[in-house]
Order: C-alpha cells, then sequence, then structure tokens
C-alpha cells in the first residue's frame, strides 16, 4: 500500500488484481480501475505500488504511479513485470490508472507461484528505482550472475520516471524479499524469508553477495542442514536473523513523530507470530527492541502524516487498521 503524494488516499493492491483505494481523512473508499491483468495464483498476482516521490504536490492532479505484478509466460512459466502509468481522481474520489506500459521484466520467466518478492523502492536522489526480485524458489539461480532470479535490480529513472538506461543486477544471493525500503541516512535494506528459519534483515550493498542458497541460518524445510554465514566470511551476513521466524509482511523506517523515540528504527509487519517488530539498527547491525502482538497476519505496515501507523491484514477478510499512542 502507499498513498497517492500529497493526498490521503491511500492505495492498497490485492493479490488477485484490484486496488482498492481508502481515503484515511474523509473514510470513502473504492477501486480504482486500470489495473494490469495478473497471473493469479500461489504467491502470484498483483504485489507492489509506489509513487514517484517528487511529485508530493496536493496540486497535481496526475500521478506517476510503479506496479508490479506476476505475468503469465509460455509453457506454464510466469515472471514479474514491473508497470508505470498515470493515476487521475475526479472530484469524487473515482480513481483510474492509463497509459499502462512495462519497464522492467524478470528474465528468464520458470515455471512455479512462489518467491516472486516484487518489491519496489526509490533511491533518496530519485535517479534510481530498486526491485526485488526473489529467487522463484528455484535455489541456484540466485547465484548466477546472468539471471534476475534472487537479486536486486537498480532501474535508472528520469524526472518523469521512465527508464534512462539499462538496468543493473545490484546485488545477488537473495532467497524472498518481502520487504524493501531506504533508511533516513540513505542506506537501503531488505528484509527476506528463510527457509525453516533463518528471516533476515540485510544492509543491501552493490555487488555484495547474500548467500542463497549456499549459507542460510535456517533449514531446508525437509531438514537438511545449510551451512551457516561464518562458515563463508567471503558472503554478506545478515543484521540480524530470526530462528524461530517472524515470517516477515513488509516494512518501513519510521519518521513519525507520534512515537519521537523510534525515529529511523525499522517496524516489521509479522504473519508468524502476527505482530508488529520493533527493530533498531546500530551501524551495520540490528537488534530487536519490541514485539507488539496483533491478532492476525500483518501483510503491510505504513505512517500515516501524523505518525500513526496503519497496518493492513493478511487474507480475504483482512482489515486496515490504524494504531495510535495511548
Amino acid at each position: 500500500m502507499a498513498f497517492a503524494p500529497g493526498t490521503s488516499m491511500l492505495l492498497i493492491t490485492e493479490r488477485a488484481g484490484t486496488i482498492a483505494m481508502q481515503d484515511v481523512k474523509t473514510g470513502k473508499s473504492g477501486t480504482v480501475t486500470g489495473a494490469p491483468k495478473v497471473d493469479y495464483g500461489g504467491q502470484g498476482g498483483l504485489g507492489d505500488i509506489a509513487f514517484l516521490p517528487s511529485e508530493q504536490s496536493a496540486s497535481i492532479g496526475r500521478r506517476t504511479i510503479f506496479l508490479t505484478w506476476v505475468e503469465a509466460g509460455p509453457d506454464d512459466t510466469r515472471g514479474v513485470a514491473v508497470g508505470r502509468g498515470a493515476l487521475t481522481c475526479d472530484a469524487a474520489d473515482a480513481c483510474q490508472i492509463s497509459g499502462l506500459e512495462v519497464i522492467w521484466r524478470q528474465t528468464p520467466k520458470v515455471t512455479g507461484r512462489g518467491h516472486f518478492s516484487h518489491r519496489l523502492a526509490f533511491s533518496p536522489d530519485g535517479k534510481y528505482l530498486f526491485i526485488a526480485s526473489g529467487e522463484r524458489q528455484k535455489f541456484t539461480p540466485a547465484q548466477d550472475p546472468g539471471s534476475d532470479l534472487g537479486k536486486i535490480i537498480r532501474l535508472p529513472i528520469d524526472a518523469a520516471g521512465k527508464p534512462a538506461g539499462p538496468a543493473e543486477r545490484y546485488s545477488l544471493g537473495h532467497r524472498n524479499i518481502l520487504g524493501l525500503a531506504f533508511a533516513p541516512d540513505g542506506r537501503l535494506w531488505d528484509l527476506e524469508h528463510g527457509p525453516a528459519g533463518g528471516d533476515e534483515l540485510n544492509l543491501v550493498r552493490q555487488g555484495a553477495n547474500y548467500g542463497w542458497p549456499l549459507v542460510s541460518e535456517g533449514r531446508h524445510y525437509d531438514g537438511v542442514f545449510i551451512p551457516h554465514h561464518d562458515t563463508r566470511p567471503d558472503l554478506a551476513a545478515p543484521a540480524i536473523y530470526w530462528n524461530p521466524v517472524i515470517a516477515p509482511g513488509g516494512m518501513m523506517f519510521y519518521t513519525g513523530k507520534m512515537w519521537p523515540e523510534w525515529q529511523g528504527q525499522v517496524l516489521i509487519g509479522a504473519m508468524s507470530p502476527t505482530a508488529v517488530v520493533r527493530v533498531k539498527i546500530a551501524g551495520d547491525t540490528a537488534a530487536e527492541q519490541a514485539r507488539y502482538p496483533m491478532a492476525r497476519r500483518i501483510r503491510a505496515i505504513t505512517q500515516d502524516a501524523d505518525g500513526a501507523l496503519l497496518v493492513l491484514e493478511d487474507g480475504a477478510d483482512g482489515r486496515l487498521l490504524r494504531l495510535s499512542r495511548k
């Protein structure tokens, strides 16, 4: 989910292909038209949503929107697409997307319906769009420099949000990235699902190899041991890992005023156990500070203009909840 810049309209993607709109000030809600056709099933479907950071003025009637989704390929294959279009809303808050065009495709398309990742993050200078590209449950392509799978992709963009050059495989050795965000200090972090154990928060550096499937702090689901990161000092180790897992659904860096003592900390929506997890970063390491139990799995988390938290429950009957200080 993401706010249309300069507005109180929160847009929420739903995996089956719908984009919902909720005005958090007026309470108005609706559906955004013009969403792409998605290949829905398993973990696949409509994914992330983002807006061009430079378009913050409330007077802008047209906003540049970015979406990720899973598209079908030949012979029962599929892969991620990233698209750019225009969002416009009329006086009745009826919103539509037009001119949606693909600006990046995951290569190669492969079989299966898992580990798409497809999270988006803009660099603080607005010159790059970073794309999380999962390893699609295929393991070894994460170590293949010629494959997009298991990589973080860096795509140069111009002032209008159009590609300004070829995409680059920025880092490798990733598994299933469910969070991608820049910290207030300008550094990029990712949040990954591990196998049976070993969820990770990583400081992302250009050219670094994060080790999957060569190392992990978890085991394969069949119980087979995986060497730990300390056996391969040439591979980047996580800033923090969880064993047992937290099953992350999304992350954000808190910059609000409601909890000033949380400034710069990571807030994570967790699905198992169901919680919001708070993590403090110190240099290149991190430590969990608190865990706030929730009634259901938390799929996404963001903050409102006043610093309150907005969390999105996972599931067909999932709710959008506002959490504020007592």
